[in-house]
């Protein structure tokens, strides 16, 4: 990579700058900190609901394997 772009789908400073000010032209400015805070929430929400299905795999694993052991003869 020659330095000029950001790793964000290959994007210059220029275009993200332009992008913001879009963005900042759309919703205003008191509109932004309650648009980041959605996102914000939503991607803890998600974090969580992941975080739950995981441990609910790990928990089903850790029974079977108690299951398997006793079993066992």
């Amino acid at each position: 990579m020659d330095g000029k772009h950001l790793l964000f789908f290959n994007l210059g400073g220029g275009e993200i700058f332009i992008i913001l000010l879009i963005v900042l032209l759309l919703f205003g400015s008191k509109k932004i900190p309650e648009l980041a805070r959605g996102v914000g929430k939503g991607i803890r929400y998600f974090k969580d609901a992941t975080n739950e299905v995981q441990n609910e795999i790990k928990d089903s694993m850790d029974q079977v394997k108690k299951d398997i052991d006793i079993d066992k003869p």
